[in-house]
This record gives C-alpha cells, sequence and structure tokens, in this order.
C-alpha cells in the first residue's frame, strides 16, 4: 500500500477541477485548495461532487478511486480506475476456488468465524460465550453459504443485544435497521460501515483479486463487490462496534450530532465531522504486528488481509482472516 498517498474525505458540495498535476478543489464562499494528485490514495465523498472528464483522466492516470456514500453512510458506488494490478493467474485460481463447494465454504466459514470472533473481542467476551458457541457448532455443520450467514445472522442479534447493554438508552441499537436507520446508535453503525467497505474495496484493488468473485456473499449480484462484503464482515467490529462504545463510554457522542425523525436518524454535519475525524484517527493508529515484527496501521491491517487472500487464490495458502489479538 502507497505510505505517502492518503484517503481524502469530502464532506460539503464541491467541485473537482484539474490544474496540472493536482486537484484543484472549488468550495461555496471559500478559496480553492490544490492537492497534489500524488499524495491521494482514493476520495471518500459524503457530499454532492462534480467533476469533468478531464479531472477523471487525472484520477485514472494514477489510479485513484472516489467513493461516494449517501447522508446514511450506506455505500452509493464508486469511480474505480481501469484494473492494472489484475492477474489471470490470480482471478482463474479465484473463481476456481469460488466455484467449488468445499473450498469456498472453508474460506467462508473461517469468515464467519473471525467475524464473531471480532465481535465478541470488541462487546463482551463473557456475555458472547454462549452464542459463540452456538455458532462454532452451526459453522462446522453447515454446508452451505446460506447456512453460514443464518448462523451468522443468529449470532449478530445475540451481539446487538450484547451491546445495547452497553449504551445509554438513547443510543442503544433495538435491533440493526438500515435505509435509513431508525435511531442515532444505527446512524453510527451505517455510517461507520459505509467508510470500511470504501477502504476495503480500495485495499483490494491494490491486489490481483477480483472483487466481483466472493466466497461468502453471492457473486452473482449484479453492481455489487461481493468479496469487499466478505472481508468487510472481518473488519466492521473493529470499527463501528468498538468506535461506537468508546464513543459513548467517553460521552463524547451529543444530541446535537444527528437528526432525529420519526423511524429514522442520521448523523448531522456536526456529527458527521465527529464520525469522519475518529475513523480517520483510528485507521491511522498502530500497533505491533506479530508476524511481520513491526508496526502496522489499522489501515495496513485491511491491505495486508487482502494480500493474504491472494497468496490463498495464488498459492493456496490456508487463508487465517485478520482476528483482532490486543
Amino acid at each position: 500500500m502507497p505510505a505517502a498517498s492518503r484517503t481524502y474525505w469530502l464532506l460539503n458540495p464541491c467541485r473537482l477541477r484539474r490544474q496540472d498535476d493536482s486537484i484543484r478543489v472549488e468550495r461555496e464562499g471559500k478559496p480553492p485548495a490544490f492537492v497534489p494528485i500524488e499524495d491521494v490514495r482514493d476520495i471518500i465523498a459524503l457530499a454532492e461532487v462534480d467533476l469533468n472528464t478531464s479531472m477523471i483522466s487525472l484520477l485514472n492516470k494514477h489510479r485513484v478511486a472516489i467513493h461516494i456514500l449517501s447522508h446514511y453512510g450506506d455505500y452509493a458506488g464508486s469511480f474505480l480506475p481501469a484494473e492494472t494490478s489484475v492477474s489471470g493467474m490470480v482471478a482463474l485460481n479465484q473463481a476456481r476456488i469460488a466455484s467449488d463447494d468445499g473450498e469456498s465454504l472453508t474460506i467462508a466459514r473461517s469468515l464467519v468465524d473471525t467475524a464473531a470472533f471480532n465481535i465478541r473481542r470488541v462487546i463482551d467476551r463473557k456475555l458472547l460465550t454462549r452464542p459463540y458457541g452456538v455458532l462454532t457448532e452451526a459453522l462446522e455443520a453447515a454446508t452451505t453459504r446460506e447456512q453460514l450467514m443464518a448462523a451468522e445472522g443468529n449470532f449478530r442479534r445475540s451481539a446487538w443485544e450484547a451491546l445495547d447493554t452497553k449504551l445509554p438508552d438513547w443510543l442503544q441499537l433495538d435491533g440493526r435497521s438500515r435505509r435509513p436507520p431508525r435511531n442515532a446508535g444505527n446512524a453510527v453503525i451505517s455510517f461507520i460501515n459505509g467508510t470500511v467497505y470504501a477502504r476495503i474495496l480500495t485495499g483490494l484493488r491494490l491486489t490481483p483479486l477480483h472483487t466481483g468473485v466472493a466466497f461468502l456473499h453471492a457473486s452473482t449480484q449484479r453492481h455489487r463487490h461481493s468479496l469487499a462484503l466478505d472481508l468487510a464482515e472481518v473488519f466492521k467490529p473493529l470499527f463501528a462496534e468498538r468506535i461506537l462504545l468508546r464513543l459513548a463510554n467517553r460521552k463524547q457522542l451529543k444530541k446535537h450530532h444527528f437528526d432525529v425523525g420519526t423511524n429514522q436518524a442520521m448523523l448531522s454535519e456536526a456529527g458527521r465531522e465527529f464520525i469522519v475525524k475518529t475513523v480517520r484517527d483510528d485507521l491511522a493508529e498502530s500497533v505491533n504486528h506479530r508476524t511481520l515484527g513491526r508496526k502496522v496501521t489499522y489501515d495496513e491491517l485491511i491491505y495486508l488481509d487482502a494480500l493474504a487472500l491472494t497468496r490463498t487464490c495464488l498459492e493456496g495458502t490456508p487463508y487465517k482472516p485478520f482476528r483482532i489479538w490486543w
């Protein structure tokens, strides 16, 4: 993953124009800002963005993606540069593994188990000991991806109930809701999940993997990067539930961070800015990697997991998804 480049977050409506090899960011009532294209890994837009063909050409030349999220934080789409990392051998092996019921189920089972492990690690090991045991038994008995996802759904419902015991009343999920979220807690989870999905998609695009060929989620659905959905299951707890719990415990989330209506809620402008800053800071946080023997950022952990899956498709190395070890 390029060390010098970084993610840029667009929180307000703006116009992007090319000026030499820089991006000119024009915002109403403010002087233009200039960003060297070499400094940009990807862009996450949470507001309306206007760009022309010259700008698209620059983004494509430097392989910079723009991910668009809705006001609720749901992934809405992306501008993705032309594929340059794709390897025919990796893509063929990836498709072969995904088509093999035994091999794909092994990877899918590992993804579900690891996601549950990470959720339990973040929320409460004791409260989720029994649900995790039930999940483990169900995974061993499962013979289809649908059975795996059903078992995962049952565990997540138990996890959300456990999460609510640790949140103040006004932030409790009361069951998971999306498009739109019903309450403030769900608004935070949905918003962060959307940013995690976008970051994973960028990480995958730096590898030879095909983002449309997945092992847990269906590869046959159009307009979906199913492999990004697979990896998102593993990383969402590290960010969404973990950040919600931390901010709630520190009493940093306030009522003015949300716009709440009848059976729907969304982050206010102040709330979106606060959560984006929090996610951005967490992505830059580093831990000592036990295998590499050096510090890596949370952002790099995503890329390393994508590389591990690449090795599985290229060399047949067993895939061990990222597990929180600290």
